[in-house]
């Protein structure tokens, strides 16, 4: 009996550990323009903390909470939600050099030792309360669970708002490196702290919180921006009018059309209005007044790519794939192959259902891939062109890339495996399709273990 509590004790221990791990179970937004933007903004910061700029990535996620976080390689990862309360690039620049400072620390590598110590104190208590127990003394037991849960959890709080408060510090002295004013992140705080107020969340003690006091953290960090040389600084007009572009066309995107319509009506003749609008109109499937809307965009910045993306996008999905080609090779060309809108443009080739543009498509598909390899969509319009071309071995391995990318490991081992059937044992291909084989069928194995 005894064993048996110990083993649900262990069990409820791992379980403390797992809790404390961040969530990556979310949808990644891609799009070129956004992605362009946040590296830019991300750049100098990046400089400023040390870290090798080609090896940063800033990604987007699709969740409309206010939140941003790093989980492990060198990726800061931030939600939609944040972009969308984020009056100016200068406050996401400061989330973002608070971010930096989690990942220049190894804050993730690190956290994993304060769930050790948290952990070891659970598992502590746990024994000695089933000692207890089975001594006699179920009330004692009890509490020598409860208390070592509590300190378990206090340990582990505590460890997280020192990681907090030092990434604070840091962002901070990126900032001032960078150049950059700290205004932005003294703005967000106080954004966060209102929020905190509409929600009743106590602000006399940061005790049971992952994360210091908002209030004292702006106490803390206040004093030290204002008197930095770059607190005055303006933001760069271009980057800021990007970001209420991007800002934009995020909302357009993300929102119902009724939405959109009543934060920027038409009587908003703006970039961002007509960016909004573009796409409110074009995902409630009217397409001649999301084309419209593109078209007022493009003579207001002609042979803006991006703008000319978004018309490609709206033309080729609503039937018009030969319309939408002309704008989306010209937008190609205008970002030297950006591998998403390259993607979209194979996309649009394959469309046409000519067979003359198959060879372009598949020149353009391999050449977006060779850059940008961690697109699904380019792996299944590379897996489309193989099979018109009768190659179904290859069109199995692009199949298998895409599902392997989308995490789906029992599709990807059976289309690896049939790839491997056709390619030349040994070559570069069959040499993949076994690499993604290996992969999908040990994490399969794993998962049914669980």
């Amino acid at each position: 009996m005894i064993d048996r509590f110990l083993r649900r004790a262990f069990a409820a221990a791992l379980m403390l550990t797992l809790s404390v791990q961040p969530a990556a179970a979310q949808s990644i937004l891609r799009d070129a323009e956004t992605e362009a933007l946040l590296h830019e903004m991300a750049a100098p910061l990046i400089e400023a903390a040390g870290l090798p700029a080609k090896n940063v990535d800033i990604i987007l996620i699709g969740d409309n909470q206010i939140n941003a976080f790093v989980a492990g390689g060198q990726v800061v990862y931030i939600n939609s939600g944040l972009l969308a309360a984020a009056d100016n690039a200068n406050e996401v620049q400061g989330v973002i050099s608070h971010e930096l400072g989690h990942l220049a620390a190894g804050d993730v590598l690190r956290g994993a030792d304060g769930a050790k110590v948290a952990t070891g104190i659970t598992i502590l208590s746990l024994i000695l309360g089933a000692a207890a127990i089975a001594a006699g003394a179920g009330e004692a037991g009890a509490g020598i669970f409860a208390a070592g849960q509590q300190a378990a959890m206090g340990k582990y709080l505590s460890f997280s708002r020192t990681q907090e408060s030092a990434a604070d510090q840091s962002g901070r002295r990126y900032l001032s490196g960078a150049g950059i004013s700290g205004k932005g992140m003294i703005s967000f705080f106080k954004k966060l702290q209102g929020q905190e107020y509409r929600l009743a969340i106590e602000q006399d003690s940061a005790y049971d919180r992952t994360h210091p006091l908002t209030g004292d953290r702006i106490q803390v960090l206040q004093d030290a921006l204002a008197a930095d040389k770059a607190w005055n600084k303006p933001t760069d007009p271009a980057i800021e009018a990007r970001f209420q572009r991007v800002k934009a066309k995020l909302f357009g995107f993300i929102n119902e059309a009724p939405l959109v319509l009543r934060r920027y009506p038409e009587t908003d003749q703006s970039i961002a209005g007509h960016y909004a609008r573009a796409y409110a109109y074009h995902k409630s499937a009217y397409p001649d007044r999301a084309v419209a809307e593109a078209d007022a965009l493009l003579t207001a910045i002609p042979h803006d790519p991006y703008f000319e993306e978004l018309k490609g996008q709206i033309l080729l999905e609503s039937g018009r794939p030969n319309d939408a080609l002309p704008v989306l090779r010209d937008a190609v060309q205008r970002t030297n192959f950006q591998p998403l809108i390259a993607a979209l443009f194979g996309h649009a080739l394959i469309a046409t259902e000519n067979p003359r543009n198959y060879a372009e498509a598949k020149s353009i598909l391999k050449s977006a891939i060779a850059r940008d390899n961690q697109n699904p969509f380019a792996w299944y319009q590379l897996g489309v062109v193989y099979s018109h071309e009768g190659d179904n071995a290859r069109a199995a391995l692009a199949t298998a890339e895409r599902f392997n990318l989308e995490g789906n490991r029992v599709a990807a081992l059976a289309h690896a495996k049939m790839a491997m059937i056709g390619i030349p044992p040994g070559s570069a291909d069959w040499i993949r399709a076994q690499d993604i084989a290996l992969v999908s069928d040990n994490g399969d194995r794993k998962k049914r273990k669980k």
